[in-house]
């Protein structure tokens, strides 16, 4: 998954596998396709995603990362999309919680990123999260799912 979602360009595409992943194993979101997922933190924001509904406001420069795929029912499995979220200085976007939110397709294609290209193909991401605004538009995955 990791290679194609690579060919996009997009920096955060690459090597995110190797920061922290705050999930034990992956898990079916709902939110996102009903895909299982996976969910990764860079280091900026790493020690305070772990701290879930205790985590206070993202630092600037977090980025989160939930790469995704499906199971049919013979056991193969499908790559499926990488949803990023990178959190921005204040005053990037109020409407998005001043987070940029980017998907992409196992291909490396860019179906759109906040205030660029494909901004409306995103704008569903950022209605959602902001959903959950007394965490700074972050959800947390269930207890059992967690990394302790």
């Amino acid at each position: 998954m990791a290679e194609g979602y690579a060919k996009s360009g997009n920096q955060w595409a690459v090597g995110y596998q190797s920061w922290r992943n705050v999930a034990a194993q992956p898990y079916v979101s709902d939110t996102h396709g009903a895909r299982y997922v996976n969910n990764y933190a860079n280091d900026i924001g790493a020690d305070n995603y772990s701290q879930f509904e205790e985590a206070g406001p993202s630092p600037v420069g977090t980025v989160l990362a939930k790469d995704s795929f499906t199971v049919n029912p013979n056991g193969k499995i499908g790559a499926g999309p990488l949803f990023l979220m990178e959190k921005m200085e204040a005053g990037f976007n109020a409407d998005t919680g001043d987070w940029r939110y980017t998907l992409i397709m196992p291909n490396g294609k860019t179906i759109g990123t906040t205030g660029g290209k494909g901004n409306k193909n995103v704008v569903f991401c950022a209605e959602c999260h902001l959903g959950v605004e007394d965490y700074d538009s972050r959800f947390f995955l269930d207890e059992e799912y967690r990394v302790q």
